[in-house]
């Protein structure tokens, strides 16, 4: 059974990344990339479906970790009935294949450790040839292969009919005893790279000197920093996109179906994602974000994703996956993502934000950019009038959603202003006409004058969370009657345990198509202390992001969700899009312009 999600680390080398449990097993890794198949798995089903476990094997009375200060590198210190022994776990970046490295060191007394290593490619379904030959273990099958280079004696065993590869050694204190673990192309030589001690230390070097770039000036320091180096933890260094998270089908809950793949790159994310980097001072991230963005949607503006694999990949065939029993009996496994093929109106609104965004902060401009966002608006002309599946991906019926109107409305403001404050060469007239029959139209049918709210969805009663969008994107100014209302009903109605759910499923499925029931959307919430700062209720906006840091993990880490009954972590993890919310949320907080009232004020002349 796999551990709750709070007891779980990420390491990673901006290609793939692992989860570390904090019983010291590695229970989920892909390799070589984040949507490569899962050489550990046992993170979506037992031991048997792979994973690399190093532990003390007696008694543990207390265990404690931590990141290495401005690093992705973990310690995590075991206090045993014999002595006291610290694991350094890192995936050394500079390697030309992803590698895992760990270093047991003793610090006091004389512990005894096991190894136990079950490698299974596909998702747990395939099992390696292995053999040894020169201090060394390799693992093959088909395309993959892995190679142990371990400072102890290993051999294989038989248990419970899965075949594993172990080891017993005890470490004093002042001794240290390495493993790494590499994964290279079964044609090929393994890699001669694999020192685990030089990979854990220029690793460790790596992390520092770039977290040494931040120019963060803000509150609560300690964890914007470790939002950002997830973020970059999240990044597919070869071509600049960030993945969602690391992991599929962690569900959103617990025993539930609500479980999708989300090792992918959303564009619904761009604008939220280069506000965090250029917060942080991460300019260079944020053009190789924005150069992603540029290539993957290049084409056909009809054919635009919702998101796209990590090197701009279309085609994201979703299957499930049968064979694995899912993170506490959650099933389906998938791997792909359906709602890839879906139509989003508001992906166009965050496409032509986040590039108005780079103009705004003098990032150089691709000369090609205005190109593609005017025949993105050409199409956007007729398209914005059509239903969508909008924000939440639903697997129900099209609808008119007010957030998607919005989000239409967003591209068309961000157009007529960088042709106005950019000089850029553009329809001007036809698109300020089109925001204004936008804005009117989302007035007259997205705002419930009973509720004194808008809604989800024309001619709907019910709320949404993604209402909280539009002050913060400038389509009313926050102190507006209608948008006070909004806010006011959506802490009545969506706020539950202090917490904010993105809308209220049902056990008919009327809007999204699936059984009723998910956590608490993480990225919400911090939406709603942002719309608080705004409205003037600092001190409700302070509780609730203070309530929000609660709950992320002891080495500051957060899921895409939160059950607030059961006090847990769900949703995969750690997610990209709560990490982001957090870094702007938090400079919204620090006394400053922030995020929020730096986008709504796109409305007001020269800006």
């Amino acid at each position: 059974m796999a551990l709750p999600l709070e007891d779980y680390a990420i390491i990673g080398d901006t290609r793939t990344a692992a989860l570390v449990g904090r019983d010291g097993s590695i229970d989920w890794l892909c390799l070589p990339r984040f949507d490569s198949g899962a050489v550990f798995a046992a993170l979506l089903d037992r031991e048997s479906a792979g994973r690399w476990l190093l532990a003390p094997q007696g008694g543990i009375r207390r265990v404690e970790r931590r990141y290495l200060p401005g690093t992705v590198v973990l310690e995590t210190v075991f206090e045993t009935d014999d002595g006291t022994v610290r694991i350094v776990d890192g995936m050394p970046v500079h390697g030309r294949y992803p590698s895992v490295a760990r270093l047991v060191q003793g610090v006091h007394g004389r512990v005894p450790m096991r190894m136990q290593l079950v490698l299974r490619f596909d998702y747990g379904s395939i099992v390696p040839w292995v053999s040894s030959a020169d201090g060394t273990l390799r693992a093959i099958a088909g395309p993959d292969a892995v190679v142990l280079v371990a400072g102890v004696d290993t051999h294989g065993r038989d248990v419970d009919g899965v075949r594993t590869t172990e080891a017993t050694f005890a470490v004093d204190e002042g001794e240290q005893v390495a493993f790494s673990l590499g994964w290279f192309p079964s044609n090929e030589q393994p890699p001669d790279d694999l020192d685990p001690v030089a990979g854990i230390v220029n690793t460790e070097i790596w992390w520092r000197e770039w977290t040494a770039r931040s120019t963060y000036d803000g509150n609560w320091g300690d964890l914007v920093q470790r939002s950002v180096l997830t973020l970059k933890t999240l990044t597919y260094a070869p071509t600049g996109g960030i993945v969602a998270a690391p992991t599929t089908s962690l569900p959103e809950l617990l025993g539930g179906v609500r479980n999708w793949d989300y090792r992918y790159c959303w564009l619904r994310d761009a604008t939220f994602t280069l506000y965090a980097l250029m917060t942080a001072g991460y300019l260079q991230e944020a053009i190789e974000w924005r150069d992603w963005l540029l290539r993957a949607v290049a084409g056909d503006p009809a054919d635009l994703q919702i998101m796209y694999g990590p090197a701009g990949e279309r085609r994201l065939t979703e299957l499930e996956v049968p064979w694995l029993s899912g993170y506490c009996g959650s099933r389906p496994v998938r791997i792909g993502n359906a709602a890839s093929q879906q139509f989003q109106l508001d992906v166009y609104g965050e496409m032509m934000d986040a590039l108005h965004q780079t103009r705004r902060h003098g990032i150089d401009p691709d000369p090609a950019a205005w190109d593609l966002e005017e025949v993105l608006m050409e199409y956007l002309e007729s398209a914005w009038r059509q239903p969508d599946e909008g924000i939440w991906e639903v697997r129900g019926p099209r609808r008119h959603f007010t957030h998607s109107k919005v989000m239409a409305w967003v591209a068309f403001d961000r157009a007529v202003h960088a042709i106005e404050r950019f000089h850029l060469d553009g329809p001007i007239d036809r698109w300020r006409a089109m925001r204004d029959e936008i804005h009117d139209q989302v007035c007259a049918h997205g705002y419930d004058a009973e509720r004194k709210s808008f809604v989800q969805y024309y001619g709907s009663k019910n709320l949404d969370a993604s209402l909280l969008m539009l002050p913060l994107v400038g389509f009313l100014p926050a102190n507006d009657d209608r948008i006070v209302g909004t806010i006011t009903a959506v802490e009545r109605e969506l706020v539950h345990d202090g917490f904010v759910a993105r809308y209220e499923t049902s056990d008919e499925g009327e809007v999204d198509g699936l059984p009723s029931g998910e956590g608490a959307f993480l990225p919400c919430s911090f939406w709603l202390a942002d719309c608080l700062s705004m409205v003037g209720r600092t001190h409700d906006a302070l509780a609730l992001f203070e309530r929000l840091r609660g709950v992320a993990n002891d080495v500051g880490l957060f899921a895409e969700e939160y059950d607030p009954v059961e006090k847990r972590l769900v949703g995969n993890f750690p997610q990209a899009f709560t990490h982001v919310s957090l870094v702007n949320t938090a400079c919204n907080l620090s006394g400053k312009t922030g995020p929020a009232m730096h986008r709504a004020r796109h409305h007001e002349p020269g800006t």
